[in-house]
């Protein structure tokens, strides 16, 4: 396929005003393209992996590449597809957030060399907006396009209240393509309306035809998207051993959108495989991005040793319990392995812990112990955990 066309099409759902129009530009010249990323979390997950890889599309095509981190924004919170407002995050809170972004992007998107991806942040420009500038700027949009958000209708029947700096998201998020003069924004789906205000802001302010390019988001067949809220997060700080196997935990059904969304594989690469070799050579392919051949290849050891051949490790203790499960805090202070109650809360917030590969991220997670269960306490430690 021709490269722009491919870098048009592959992993994208929409874009406005049309594909063509930016196609044409395209082949005439360089453009201008970002995405933002709110410092919510302190890792980026895998969904934001889909338009970093974008990104880094458009950089490898000579393109100008913008990596926004909303430190600004991430402080007000964006309000998409949430049915209560997000808790506001203070100035320390998004820098503490922020602060390994840039290591986990450095293997999927070029911060140096000829064509680096510029690194900007938007509380550079939105802190400094006067009362009668954020005014001004407000009277471009209106308070129908805003409250006819599905999500906010749905607040609205349930008698749930919706706050007025939850207005200024979109609005504020449209400002960073003013002040930045961009051609093109990247996002997924789920951000269509608010880089939409963007391009009308654009349009009003500027004169100016600014693109949308959606990303489609890695859903099931119901639709659901990966995320914390539906507990199958793949965050970029995770281990290769853990990305690896959280991948091959995926349904049959995320083969497709996964090979299209996350690798550079044909797009019937699955045609006539095993759907677990298939889901092998994806995880590989994931991993090897994001920690390179090394952690792709440990990755692949520890799934097949110590998963799908289900092999302890030699230098596993091995821990009886009476109980059907356990809280994962208790384990690892009735194990011997962890000195106490807020070291062991401390190491998974860490995410040193990780059970059967899979990193455990909550202090309330409970094991189940009517199968083996196999613990990974930092890099070399291992418990095994059985029901006596």
């Amino acid at each position: 396929m021709d490269p722009i066309e491919n870098l048009l099409t592959r992993g994208v759902a929409e874009i406005v005003p049309t594909k063509q129009g930016l196609k044409d530009i395209l082949k005439k010249r360089k453009v201008m393209i970002y995405q933002g990323f709110d410092p919510t979390a302190k890792s980026l997950h895998i969904g934001h992996f889909i338009g970093i890889r974008k990104l880094s599309e458009f950089q490898k095509l000579g393109h100008r590449v913008i990596f926004l981190i909303g430190d600004f924004t991430g402080m007000i919170g964006d309000p998409t597809d949430k049915s209560a407002a997000r808790i506001k995050l203070t100035k320390n809170q998004v820098k503490k957030n922020m602060r390994g972004y840039l290591n986990q992007i450095k293997n999927i998107i070029n911060l140096e060399g000829n064509n680096p991806v510029k690194i900007l942040y938007n509380s550079e420009w939105l802190a400094k907006l006067t009362f009668e500038e954020i005014i001004e700027l407000s009277s471009n949009v209106t308070v129908q396009q805003m409250i006819e958000r599905d999500f906010f209708q749905e607040r609205l029947k349930k008698g749930k209240p919706i706050y007025l700096h939850e207005f200024l998201y979109p609005l504020m998020q449209g400002y960073d393509s003013i002040y930045m003069n961009v051609d093109i924004e990247l996002g997924g789906t789920d951000q269509l309306f608010n880089m939409l205000v963007g391009r009308s802001l654009m349009k009003s302010l500027k004169n100016k035809e600014k693109y949308v390019m959606c990303m489609k988001l890695l859903t099931d067949n119901s639709g659901r998207k990966m995320g914390k809220t539906e507990g199958n997060t793949i965050n970029l700080t995770d281990s290769a051993p853990s990305m690896f196997t959280k991948i091959m935990g995926f349904p049959d059904e995320f083969i497709a959108p996964s090979i299209e969304l996350l690798t550079d594989l044909p797009l019937d690469y699955a045609k006539g495989k095993n759907p677990l070799e298939v889901k092998k050579k994806i995880a590989y392919e994931v991993v090897r991005q994001i920690h390179q051949e090394k952690g792709a290849k440990a990755g692949l050891t520890y799934f097949e040793n110590t998963v799908q051949k289900g092999n302890i490790p030699k230098n596993a203790k091995t821990i009886k319990f009476s109980k059907n499960k356990i809280n994962i805090i208790d384990l690892l202070i009735q194990s011997g392995q962890v000195e106490s109650r807020s070291k062991a809360k401390n190491l998974i917030k860490e995410g040193a812990i990780d059970v059967d590969g899979k990193k455990v991220d909550d202090t309330e997670f409970d094991l189940n112990l009517e199968k083996q269960r196999t613990i990974k306490i930092g890099k070399k430690k291992y418990i095994v955990a059985v029901k006596t």
